[in-house]
């Protein structure tokens, strides 16, 4: 017995010391073939992976690594900043690897098809990397997998087939690359997956009704995709579904009535498709859901009621939709909301009472919508309230003094309602507000002057209303803003000269009030004004040379005031100046370059018509326009124009009406300098201005021929010249602007065939009128066939013209000639005249007389518009 025991005590050791030393044996393999992967990467400095050394125990030592039995079971270096690929990666070498974590790091190319070989692998995380090419088939072999993470990758190509073999599969994330092609219909063989992440892809089709076998699912996201067809019914079976992302693609057809079985569904988001039909009554069910997203769709008809049954509801976003109908006042109901938005819709009736009853609530947003009657008092008891945004409706009556008590609000959004009433006081105790919107309504009263102790308040919109009074100095304690705007109003009274130092400031508008007195001149260094608006007041006195501080300013718009100046020639150097109107004040002198090599390089808009400007126009200035050089330039806007907090426009003249033109930069190039004193000639360097869309020079006293160089103008559409004292013929070259829309070159000395083209043969006699010497299309039916023939008529009429004129001058002295015989001799001449019949002496005098008379009129009309002017807005 004891022989037996000996002998089988001695086996035991031998078989340990066998297996320890395949172990060992092993080991040392994976560690050479995991040594070799490392040699490729191209930080090998990595302090992280510092311990993978042949002479440190691989199981014990090494980061990342855990063993079993002796041999790598996990491998683990996620977030090691490691940069390399997986090509040396020793797939064959790690026969025991269970779980491989590589995820963020910056691991490039593909994944090898190799990666077959682990065939123990439960868990395979490759998550936020650089990989890319496509996923390989035999990804499909590894039968054991439970866990693939290939989220946020550059990998393309369509997903394999063989995916859906893997029956282990629990969570799938293929999210955040550019994978293409449809949906695999093989996925519904996954039984035991809980997570289907494929959003953020380019994926096609439809969503496989096999989906809804997956009993399991319980996170469904497929968003941001280019899916189409309609929502499967079949998603209605997925009864432990919490999660159902399908936002951002183009899903039609309405929305299951299915969906709402899901009974564990807590976020359903539909948002940013093609849905229509109606909201299904049946999502009343549901009675976990805190997040319901169906915006940016197509759905109609009323909310229904049973959405105030949900009451674990925190967010609900219907926002641009065609909704109508009232607001339920079931959601009132709801405890928890905490955002409800329903703007864009064809919501009508009124606001309810009820919605004061969530305390919760943080955004409401019922904006552009026909929502009407008053706003509910109630609203004063949402303590949460952040954003209370209810423009462009409908409402009337005046703005509650309970809006005051919302301590958390950081934007009011009133505008566009017919609010009528003062501004309440209250709205000074708004201490965290930032954004207020009271713009478009019939607020009357005066500007409050407590509004001067919001302290956080960035953008200030009062624009269109009816408010009086002067603009209140407190005004300029708030160090924030950035946006103000009291254009369109009846205040009255001077600017504060404070006003200038608030630092902050981007946009001032002022624009179409009765603001008197003088500019502010204190604007400071370091100014970030963009957008300087005071068209439309009664200011007075001269331009602030402080301007010249403003080195951001883009717009500058004083037209229509008193100003009495000569032109601020110092602001060309403003680099970044965009639109120069100084029309209609009481502006003066010549305009005299400075010779700096920078003048005005950016000007898109120069508006200085209706002033008393004289002298010639100044050529070394267009020379120096550079920003009217190039046709369609990419500009950048201002950040309030990107947010669409505020929108520059500008009242121009074209084509013979008032056009307000908004985004200005981005439409229009014009040069306005009509009803002014100019005299000289037109200077040609403006055909090298080609981006020009206006040019107007009418009703001034310039002279000479009509330069050619304007037949470069390839994209001008109105061209005005009249009322000058221009001479010569229409250049031919005009007739290649094939974008004139307006022309008129009416009342000057032009001569000689109207050029004909596509454009001029639209054009009718009215652009021409009062320049006797042109003939052609549409002033007579034609030039003439004979030219010899019209050059000796011509010839002969001013050789008949110059001896009439000679004869009238000695018949004058003759008639003159004492009292007596000189009476004698003169009837006697005019009695030898009428006999013979010769009196184109006397046509000529009359056609003289006739034209001093023309003229003199002309002088007395300048100054005086000829357009009747409508206001469009683009």
């Amino acid at each position: 017995m004891m022989m037996v025991s000996s002998k089988t005590f001695s086996s035991l050791q031998f078989f340990t010391l066998f297996y320890l030393f395949t172990v060992a044996f092993a080991s040392t393999e994976e560690a050479i073939a995991l040594l070799k992967w490392k040699a490729t990467f191209k930080n090998q400095n990595n302090s992280l992976l510092a311990s993978w050394t042949p002479s440190s125990n691989t199981c014990e030592d090494w980061y990342g690594i855990v063993c079993f039995n002796g041999r790598v079971n996990r491998l683990n270096i996620t977030n090691s900043r490691v940069i390399g690929n997986l090509y040396a990666f020793p797939f064959s070498s790690l026969p025991f690897l269970e779980n491989l974590n590589l995820s963020m790091n910056n691991f490039s190319g593909t994944i090898p098809p190799e990666i077959s070989n682990l065939t123990n692998l439960v868990y395979l995380d490759l998550n936020s990397n650089q990989i890319s090419g496509t996923i390989p088939q035999q990804i499909g072999s590894l039968a054991k997998l439970q866990i693939l993470h290939i989220f946020d990758n550059h990998l393309n190509g369509s997903i394999p087939e063989e995916i859906g073999y893997l029956r282990s599969l629990t969570k799938l994330s293929l999210g955040r690359n550019f994978l293409t092609g449809s949906i695999p219909a093989s996925f519904g063989n996954l039984n035991n997956l809980s997570f289907l992440l494929l959003h953020n892809n380019q994926l096609s089709g439809s969503i496989p009704e096999e989906i809804g076998y997956l009993r399991s699912l319980t996170k469904l996201s497929v968003g941001m995709n280019f899916l189409t067809g309609s929502i499967p019914a079949s998603l209605g079976n997925l009864s432990n579904l919490s999660f159902l992302y399908l936002y951002d693609n183009h899903f039609s057809s309405s929305i299951p009535r299915e969906i709402g079985y899901l009974r564990s569904l807590t976020d359903l988001h539909l948002g940013n498709n093609s849905l229509t039909g109606s909201i299904p009554a049946s999502l009343g069910n549901l009675s976990n859901l805190s997040g319901l997203y169906l915006y940016n769709n197509n759905l109609s008809g009323s909310i229904p009621e049973e959405i105030g049954h949900l009451r674990s509801l925190s967010i609900l976003h219907l926002s641009n939709n065609s909704l109508n109908g009232s607001i339920p006042a079931s959601l009132g109901k709801l405890k928890n909301l905490s955002i409800l938005i329903l703007f864009y819709n064809h919501l009508s009736g009124t606001i309810p009472e009820e919605i004061g009853n969530l305390r919760s609530l943080t955004i409401l947003a019922l904006g552009v919508n026909s929502l009407s009657g008053s706003i509910p008092a109630s609203l004063g008891n949402l303590n949460n309230l952040s954003s209370l945004i209810l423009f462009d409706n409908h409402l009337s009556g005046t703005i509650p003094e309970e809006i005051g008590n919302l301590r958390s609000l950081t934007m009011l959004a009133l505008g566009r309602n017919f609010l009528s009433g003062s501004i309440p006081a209250s709205l000074g105790n708004l201490n965290n507000l930032s954004h207020m919107f009271l713009n478009d309504n019939n607020l009357k009263g005066e500007v409050p002057q407590c509004l001067g102790n919001i302290s956080g308040l960035q953008l200030l919109m009062m624009s269109h209303n009816n408010l009086s009074g002067e603009l209140p100095s407190s005004i300029s304690n708030l160090t924030s803003l950035r946006i103000l705007n009291l254009g369109r109003n009846n205040l009255r009274g001077a600017i504060p000269q404070c006003f200038g130092n608030i630092r902050s400031l981007q946009v001032f508008d002022m624009q179409n009030n009765k603001l008197s007195g003088t500019l502010p001149t204190n604007f400071s260094i370091g100014s970030s004004l963009i957008s300087l608006n005071l068209h439309g007041n009664e200011l007075e006195g001269r331009i602030p040379r402080s301007l010249s501080n403003c080195k951001k300013l883009q717009v500058l718009d004083l037209g229509d005031n008193h100003l009495n100046d000569t032109f601020p020639m110092w602001l060309g150097a403003l680099t970044e100046l965009r639109v120069l109107r100084l029309t209609s004040n009481k502006l003066h002198g010549p305009i005299r370059s400075s010779g700096t090599e920078i003048m005005f390089p950016d000007l898109r808009i120069i508006d200085l018509s209706n002033n008393a400007f004289s002298k010639d126009l100044s050529t070394s200035m267009f020379q120096h326009l550079k920003g009217m050089r190039t046709i369609d330039q990419t500009m950048k806007l201002p950040s309030y124009e990107g947010n669409g907090d505020y929108l520059d426009s500008v009242v121009v003249v074209s084509k013979g009406l008032k056009l307000e033109v908004v985004r200005i930069w981005s439409l229009y190039t014009v040069i306005d300098l009509s009803n002014n004193k100019f005299e000289g000639h037109i200077p040609g360097v403006l055909g090298d201005l080609i981006a020009i869309r206006v040019l107007n020079l009418s009703h001034n006293r310039l002279q000479g021929h009509i330069p050619p160089s304007l037949g470069s103008l390839s994209v001008v559409e109105s061209l005005d010249l009249s009322f000058n004292q221009l001479s010569g013929e229409i250049p031919q070259q005009l007739a290649s602007l094939t974008s004139l829309e307006f022309l008129n070159l009416s009342h000057n000395y032009l001569q000689g065939c109207i050029p004909q083209g596509p454009q001029f043969h639209t054009f009718e006699r009215n652009s021409y009128e009062g320049n006797d010497g042109l003939r052609g299309f549409p002033v007579s039916k034609g030039c003439g066939n004979d030219p010899v023939s019209e050059t000796n008529y011509t010839v002969s009429a001013l050789e008949d013209q110059e001896r009439n004129s000679e004869f009238f001058n000695d018949f004058w002295k003759a008639a003159l000639m004492g009292y007596g015989s000189g009476l004698c001799i003169g009837l006697s001449i005019i009695y030898f005249l009428i006999s013979t019949g010769n009196l184109r002496w006397l046509a000529r005098i009359i056609e003289e007389l006739e034209h001093k008379i023309i003229m003199r009129r002309r002088k007395k009309q300048r100054g005086q518009g000829n357009y009747r002017g409508r206001n469009n807005r683009f």
